[in-house]
């Protein structure tokens, strides 16, 4: 099986955080132009992938197996046909389970042999901006964003707390640091469309901006 992975560094270093299962040729790339010169691949796993017409037509190109897309704000209808969403911000791919969305059943069961030669469990959720883990972790960061606006402690402070009190693996203001804070604002941007109380806080905007 040969499958092409465009990725950079850190995300690779968390695809194969549980290692590899079985045999598989793994071709890595760093942009999509390097797809034109393969051929016969399996599957594409795009952990880079951007919403513009350019990246996308390249991916469109890949017609001998399925297409998964790191696609965490956007949804199905925002795809061509034929692709695969998953959520792989940087630290959600470290697990050894993988949220995705897709319809076809065929797809799907493609999916989850691509994903099981990481090692990885495939999580089959509804297809909605941020999945269910991003949208929560996207949440808290917010709350704590205006928290932090309210004057109610420091950003060391909180995440101490958070990490002690909740036992997570980093505080709001380490994990918005670890995933961008602008995968965050996007996110909650699409959300507030119909949900007001996902606004994003002025201060964790100004942050973007600076």
């Amino acid at each position: 099986m040969r499958i092409a992975v465009l990725t950079d560094g850190s995300l690779k270093e968390e695809l194969l955080n549980q290692g590899i299962n079985g045999p598989a040729e793994l071709i890595w790339l760093t942009n999509c132009e390097e797809l034109e010169s393969l051929s016969e691949i399996d599957g594409c796993i795009d952990l880079l992938f951007e919403s513009g017409g350019d990246h996308i037509s390249s991916l469109k190109k890949i017609s001998t197996g399925p297409v998964l897309v790191n696609s965490v704000a956007g949804t199905l209808k925002d795809l061509p046909s034929g692709f695969v969403r998953f959520n792989g911000w940087p630290t959600f791919l470290k697990r050894a389970v993988i949220e995705s969305a897709c319809i076809d059943s065929s797809l799907r069961k493609k999916t989850e042999v691509l994903f099981s030669i990481f090692n990885k469990k495939t999580e089959w959720v509804e297809d909605k901006p941020g999945f269910i883990t991003s949208r929560i972790i996207s949440m808290i960061i917010n709350e704590a964003y205006f928290a932090l606006e309210e004057g109610v402690s420091t950003k060391q402070e909180m995440d101490t707390a958070m990490k002690l009190g909740t036992n997570y693996p980093f505080g709001p203001f380490e994990w918005a640091e670890k995933i961008g804070k602008g995968k965050i604002v996007s996110l909650l941007n699409e959300l507030c469309k119909k949900e007001f109380r996902f606004s994003p806080a002025p201060r964790l905007q100004n942050e973007i901006i600076k």
